[in-house]
């Protein structure tokens, strides 16, 4: 009688591994791409809508002193208290969403103030996930 010998696998060869793990890392190269992206437009909205929420505590300190804060008061009157507004008018810290604080300027290119956040390089000017974003955009 002839026997033949059944050899089993118990485990998988390196040139399987290797090939798991390329395409492991292809899709992973993929997906970050892709949330990258995300990621840097979700930053941008919420940059925008602080700016529109320091807008509105900036009219209303307008409404009641007559006036919008001086280039050397800055934000920072927005989240101290005072004799009219003995809480502050914004809660919190005045950063963007890279932890830099936004920038005021008055009186502004196009109006009585501008508040801009200067994007992910934190330089004036710049495109796409660098590019400003200003209350002054905000009107458009």
């Amino acid at each position: 009688m002839y026997y033949r010998k059944i050899v089993s696998r118990s485990a998988f060869s390196l040139m399987e591994i290797m090939v798991v793990i390329v395409i492991i890392g292809l899709l992973a190269g993929v997906v970050t791409v892709n949330v990258r992206n995300y990621l840097i437009k979700a930053k941008q909205n919420a940059a925008r809508q602080e700016i529109a929420t320091i807008v509105g505590a900036l009219n209303t300190f307008y409404t009641s002193y007559s006036r919008y804060p001086n280039h050397d008061e800055g934000l920072r009157v927005l989240v101290q208290a005072s004799e009219k507004f003995p809480e502050p008018i914004i809660d919190g810290k005045l950063t963007d969403p890279w932890s830099r604080p936004y920038q005021y300027i008055s009186p502004g290119r196009m109006g009585p103030f501008e508040v801009i956040c200067y994007g992910a390089d934190g330089r004036e000017g710049g495109e796409g996930a660098d590019a400003d974003i200003s209350s002054d955009h905000l009107k458009e």
